[in-house]
């Protein structure tokens, strides 16, 4: 495993840097026990980062707060005051469950992917996604409870042990990333070193040349947990937001690399030469990871197996969240909407388009879903989006809407479906929160 332990011990007070980080390539060496290179599947064909017929545009800039009014908001008067109401609920009950220390989630434990042991590294994650949720909010969160989540992180970052932990366990990227984006919203200088170090780390433990991968590789370009983990579409869409939030270009070499894997995980035949999308459905929506031969938590829930393994030929279905999460990262990455990736993984979305489920999934992961589709259609810049039918669906008001109505009386949020942590109301009303937050942001962020 790489490490940039040093840099990341030093006080968060260091002076600041450059405000886009500069990433270093990757550097191969002789050898390198981190990965066994045997268990990444070599594609047919050898993707460029730029291939041919890609089409580019200029990619959406970062919007970290909040509009103070509904002007440059494409929503009502109501459904803009319905949203800031229930995240000024939802902060309420943050801010009384914060511990003494400034966070949240301690002394709980998460299980990767059902996979792995459980860790419990996520409290700092979670704190770091709060601070976001307080940060983005600007007048309406508790500034004490922003400020003591904010001195948690830099305390955090500043503890070599506690860093350590974070890099050697099996939880680094899911922390990193959300410490990345949550200092990029805190936004004053000293929690932007923090970002750019955390945006570092990220790039350092990439799946590249570094570890032996190159291009050919299903693992190429993607993000895992930690620890040697195989990656997944959710942690390297963790990392794209982390570098958008921190304003990395979208031309640096780890952005592209990154969205070399995103691409290997759509179902779409013609840019997609791994055999479980040859053999799939060819409807642009996306799976869980492209790695060793794939695997879909949606083929999981059907009985064809998480990896496919029922079937005589093996396919995997797409599911809600992880089209989200790729639809976006594609936008980040500088993809332009026309691209024949993006406009299928649209089309995905206008067929599978509603706020009652994970489509694909049902309840499970329900508020990483919405989160992520919240971020998704903020990032596409679109005020309506139109289903199979070719109903205009105004997004922002049906998801405050979903939100509303599932928000409980103490401002919190719950998801009866216990996979993946969220019937913790922790966790689920920072996801809900969030999202709101997606919700009435500016369109353009010189909008106030």
């Amino acid at each position: 495993m790489k490490l940039v332990l040093l840099a990341l011990a030093l006080s968060a007070s260091t002076s600041v840097v450059a405000a886009t980080p500069v990433l270093v390539p990757p550097v191969v060496p002789p050898g390198n026990i981190r990965v066994d290179a045997t268990k990444a599947t070599t594609l047919p064909v050898t993707p460029v980062t730029q291939p041919s017929g890609e089409l580019r545009t200029v990619a959406p800039t970062a919007v970290l707060r909040i509009a103070s009014s509904p002007d440059g908001v494409p929503t009502d008067n109501e459904t803009f005051t319905r949203a800031r109401k229930a995240i000024e609920r939802g902060l309420a009950f943050l801010g009384a469950a914060q511990t003494t220390r400034g966070t949240w989630f301690e002394g709980e434990e998460v299980e990767p992917t059902d996979m792995e042991p459980r860790h419990r590294a996520a409290s700092v994650a979670v704190t770091a996604m709060a601070l976001k949720a307080f940060a983005q909010a600007g007048d309406i969160g508790d500034v004490a409870v922003r400020t003591r989540a904010r001195n948690s992180i830099a305390l955090t970052l500043a503890d070599a042990k506690a860093m350590e932990a974070v890099s050697t366990g099996g939880m680094g990227n899911y922390v990193m990333s959300s410490v990345a984006s949550g200092l990029a919203a805190a936004g004053d200088a000293d929690a932007m070193v923090g970002a750019q170090r955390a945006i570092r780390w990220l790039a350092e433990n990439q799946w590249d040349e570094a570890e032996g991968i190159d291009a050919s590789k299903d693992w190429y370009g993607g993000a895992g947990y930690g620890n040697g983990k195989r990656p997944d579409l959710s942690n390297t869409q963790m990392m794209l937001d982390a570098m958008h939030d921190a304003g990395v270009s979208p031309d640096e070499p780890a952005v592209q690399r990154a969205l070399a894997f995103v691409s290997r995980t759509q179902n779409r035949k013609e840019s997609n030469p791994a055999a479980w999308s040859q053999h799939g459905a060819n409807d642009g929506g996306f799976v869980y990871s492209p790695a060793n031969g794939g695997e879909s938590m949606s083929s999981e829930a059907v009985g064809e197996g998480r990896y496919g393994e029922k079937l005589a030929a093996k396919s995997l279905r797409s599911y809600g969240s992880m089209t989200y999460a790729g639809f976006k990262s594609m936008l980040y990455a500088g993809l332009s909407p026309d691209d024949p990736r993006v406009k299928d993984a649209l089309g995905w979305i206008a067929a599978h388009f509603t706020f009652a489920e994970n489509p694909g999934l049902g309840q499970q992961g329900y508020f990483y879903y919405i989160h992520a589709m919240a971020r998704a259609l903020q990032a596409a810049r679109v005020e309506k989006v139109a289903d199979a039918k070719g109903t205009q669906h105004a997004w922002r008001t049906e998801l405050v809407d979903a939100l509303v109505q599932r928000q409980r009386e103490d401002g919190s949020w719950r998801n009866s479906v216990e996979r993946w942590e969220e019937s913790n109301e922790q966790l689920a009303t920072i996801y809900a929160v969030l999202a709101l937050e997606e919700a009435i942001k500016p369109m353009n962020a010189s909008s106030k």
